[in-house]
């Protein structure tokens, strides 16, 4: 079997012990591999780099969402005749991308998933704004949802996935619609909104189901307008754990390849957890970009 370069964010997830469990589990399921424990993002950036030099076309990335887009970005600055395959084993706050191929939660289980040939596709986003071009691979939005994600990264990490309630407490006064216009496929939106939503794949913050419709691997950004008002933030905020929110009349929805997002206020952006800036952007699908390595059937 050919060996994968697995990379540990040493940061994931509260005392996940997650290099030591992942050197664990790889040896109890003999999967062959090179470990390394970057621990900066530049260094995480520069160990794809010279993965990739070396020839390889397998990487495993343990941690959460954050860990995996940084992977997947870095891997796609090279250019592949194939898509590189991407393994994943989940130790952070949030693993969404493991949620939508059915890997298991855990390093020990997902572990087994490295083993056999069996992968599909996954679609990668692009978003160019004034930060400039970056992929990312589950959910990117641009509003309320983006200022609750950069409010969460200022909290204890103990707090665990009730940071993004905590976090949406303390950003609610300071919550306001922002004049906005979107083109995307058939849709040309122009009013106000509270945020916009561009899935690439269904489950965000840690397994919220924002997009249950959205698939990784049809070329279609799943678009979501939010035309409410701030009294129903809290009421939608708990409707999209479940994706009941897509039936309210407050959601404007398209599918599209594409986007050109036009705000008149600095409006905050991120995707899988990662803070990208303020302001207009746009956005398409590279289609199929990298194939994720999935558990046998």
């Amino acid at each position: 079997m050919e060996e994968w370069l697995v990379l540990v964010n040493p940061k994931a997830g509260y005392r996940s012990h997650a290099e030591e469990r992942t050197r664990e589990a790889l040896g109890r399921c003999d999967v062959k591999a090179r470990i390394l424990v970057p621990t900066t993002a530049e260094a995480m950036r520069d160990a794809v780099d010279v993965g990739v030099h070396e020839g390889r076309v397998r990487f495993v990335a343990v941690g959460g969402d954050g860990t995996a887009n940084l992977v997947v970005d870095q891997l796609l600055q090279h250019e592949w005749s194939e898509p590189p395959l991407l393994g994943l084993l989940p130790a952070g706050s949030g693993s969404d991308l493991a949620r939508t191929f059915e890997i298991p939660q855990n390093i020990e289980e997902a572990a087994m998933a490295l083993r056999g040939d069996t992968r599909q596709k996954l679609d990668v986003g692009v978003l160019e704004g004034n930060w400039g071009s970056r992929y990312f691979i589950n959910v990117a939005e641009a509003g309320v949802t983006a200022a609750v994600i950069r409010r969460s990264m200022t909290l204890p990490r103990w707090l665990g996935s009730s940071k993004y309630h905590l976090a949406l407490a303390l950003v609610f006064p300071r919550i306001r619609l922002v004049e906005m216009s979107l083109q995307a496929g058939d849709m040309e939106f122009s009013g106000s909104s509270m945020l916009t939503v561009f899935a690439n794949a269904r489950y965000f913050a840690g397994g919220w189901h924002i997009a249950p419709d959205a698939s990784a691997s049809d070329g279609l950004f799943d678009i979501q307008v939010f035309t409410a008002s701030k009294k129903d933030v809290p009421r939608l905020w708990w409707l999209a754990k479940s994706g009941s929110h897509i039936a309210e009349p407050q959601i404007h929805r398209v599918v599209a390849d594409s986007f050109k997002l036009s705000v008149s206020a600095p409006w905050p952006v991120e995707a899988d957890g990662e803070y990208f800036g303020e302001g207009s952007m746009c956005g398409h699908i590279r289609q199929a970009a990298v194939s994720v390595k999935t558990p046998r059937s």
